[in-house]
């Protein structure tokens, strides 16, 4: 059963929210009751967004800011603040992931370091700074719930993507940190490690081949992953810190055997051996 309200009077920002899942982000967590800055190098794009929120009866805010670069995000904390009054909620969902991007952030012998660092500057720098200049201001109000999107290709290894798997495995660490330093102060950090969850049409033996490694019927969808934002955004989750969630529907569970071995199964006409 969904919660309404379990957010009304929080101020969250969500990072990258111009688009894709930060955008269903913001709309789950605006649902809830939430006050939403929405935040993206497309400016536009978050305004865009932001405008939808207002025209639904949410109040929203689109700002457009690049969170690799400090001066950006220090200006984006503080027009927040002095909007809405506070920030209660900092979801730090921002990445670089654009066709270009993921041509050039290839295998480790073949990789352009221009991607890497690119990579590591808005994956990884971005989350460390908007979490510096937010973290003040929670202090002051004696509480907050800071998230951090990280992915399964943080913690396994795959074909190409070294800058961003790089990135998603030191987020890992961060809502740590966060726990440790700031949890006394009322301060909890988590990350939610997301499995696929389309937002655009893919090939279908592509989407087949993750399917049979999933151990739901189906694969994900975007608001599957907003739901359990606004969960770590709320007080239903108050004494869980430090910790990464993972929602991807059971893809990281299991051994790299078992759709071998299911298929096996099936042959013998057994379940088990």
């Amino acid at each position: 059963m969904t919660t309404m309200g379990k957010l009304s009077g929080r101020v969250a920002i969500v990072t990258g929210a111009g688009g894709g899942l930060g955008a269903e982000c913001a709309r789950v967590l605006a649902s809830h009751g939430a006050t939403v800055a929405l935040v993206d190098i497309n400016g536009e794009a978050a305004v865009e967004v932001a405008a939808s929120l207002r025209s639904s009866g949410h109040e929203a805010l689109g700002i457009r800011t690049d969170v690799s670069s400090e001066e950006d995000v220090h200006a984006m904390v503080g027009q927040v603040k002095d909007h809405f009054g506070r920030i209660d909620v900092l979801h730090n969902n921002a990445a670089v992931l654009s066709a270009e991007q993921r041509q050039r952030d290839c295998d480790l012998a073949n990789l352009d370091m221009g991607a890497f660092d690119r990579a590591i500057a808005v994956n990884l720098r971005g989350a460390v700074l908007c979490t510096k200049h937010v973290v003040p201001v929670m202090l002051e109000q004696a509480g907050g719930s800071i998230i951090f999107a990280t992915s399964g290709l943080g913690v396994q290894g795959d074909m190409s993507l070294t800058g961003y798997a790089t990135s998603k495995a030191a987020l890992l660490m961060l809502p740590k940190l966060v726990a440790a330093q700031y949890g006394k102060q009322g301060i909890r950090g988590n990350a939610v490690q997301i499995g696929l969850a389309p937002q655009h049409p893919l090939p279908e033996a592509l989407l087949e081949i993750m399917r049979d490694n999933h151990c739901t019927p189906e694969l994900g969808t975007p608001r599957q992953i907003a739901d359990v934002v606004a969960f770590l955004a709320s007080d239903e989750s108050s004494f869980i810190t430090g910790s990464t969630l993972v929602a991807d529907g059971g893809f990281s569970s299991h051994t790299p055997s078992l759709v071998a071995m299911r298929k096996l199964f099936a042959q013998m006409g057994r379940n088990s051996m």
